[in-house]
């Protein structure tokens, strides 16, 4: 049976230019190129979660212009549920300037737009929903303040919150204990608890320090490392297949859809890890954001 995941979160469109290096502040690169994808953290995670198997709805806003159009026909054609994507007239679309290098390194700008007008309200709309599902996954592409409106009103409802906290910010000390899981990356839990992350021993403590804040469990990604887990019964580095990476971008936004498509069927939190490690590895062998998100299929070939 297909978990039922709701997803609260971005949707943008990705602007790419693929160039030999990284610019420095002000240098101008030549060459490359461009490309146009869809893109937005919350997207990219309805994206992946719906293509390796999940039942999504996703709640989000975008504008009322040609990518918004797009953006909602795209996820109608991955099969997710769309009633609660809100058109805002007055706010344009999501936009997302990236660059990579040819090693897969990437910088990005947004501009939120339309993002940045999702309100408690869209939360309330969509809450008789939100008691249906297995899992919940927000991300911070949206107001901090609907994020933490959401992960307080599923908590009460005893939901399993899935919180990945990026872009990297600090967070309200009263949300960690609403949390089932949190899922940061090395920068993001170094902002989280003050702990530089390196390697797995640096990893583990800043894992503690998380759950001493109060959430249940905690993944810290490592990029092509793979993920340290920490539970009440794992503690380890569940490493990740080696690949050659051509784009990073979505990287992790793939591993949090994969990760929670595992979870609401049921799997294990270290057999949920492996799966997601294996998804965002054939994700980074990709260019684009939704466009490197793999289907069910391609996971039993790595």
């Amino acid at each position: 049976m297909p978990g039922k995941i709701m997803v609260i979160g971005s949707s943008n469109t990705d602007m790419v230019i693929k160039a030999q290096k990284l610019p420095s502040p002000g240098e101008t690169i030549l060459g490359g190129e461009f490309h146009l994808f869809p893109g937005g953290k919350g997207a990219n995670q309805a994206v992946a979660a719906a293509r390796l198997g999940g039942e999504v709805f996703f709640v989000a806003r975008t504008g009322n212009d040609v990518f918004g159009k797009q953006a909602i026909e795209q996820f109608t054609k991955e099969g997710i549920h769309t009633r609660y994507i809100h058109t805002d007239p007055d706010h344009p679309s999501g936009v997302a300037l990236i660059m990579v290098d040819e090693a897969g390194e990437n910088i990005i700008a947004v501009a939120p737009g339309a993002n940045a007008q999702l309100k408690q309200e869209d939360i309330d709309e969509a809450m008789r929903e939100m008691e249906t599902v297995d899992i919940v996954l927000l991300q911070l592409e949206i107001p901090l303040s609907t994020v933490h409106y959401a992960i307080k009103k599923l908590g009460e409802l005893g939901k399993k919150v899935v919180l990945n906290p990026a872009p990297a910010q600090a967070l309200p000390e009263e949300l960690f204990k609403h949390l089932y899981l949190i899922t940061p990356n090395e920068t993001e839990a170094e902002i989280l608890t003050g702990i530089r992350v390196t390697e797995e021993e640096t990893a583990a403590k800043a894992a503690t320090a998380l759950r001493e804040k109060g959430v249940k469990q905690v993944v810290i990604t490592l990029g092509p490392r793979g993920a340290f887990v920490l539970t009440d019964s794992c503690n380890k580095l569940i490493a990740a297949p080696k690949v050659q990476a051509i784009d990073t971008t979505a990287a992790g936004d793939i591993f949090n859809g994969a990760l929670v498509v595992a979870i609401a069927q049921g799997q294990s939190l270290e057999d949920a890890v492996n799966f997601a490690c294996r998804a965002a590895a054939i994700s980074v062998t990709r260019l684009g954001a939704q466009a490197s998100a793999p289907y069910l299929q391609e996971l039993k070939q790595v």
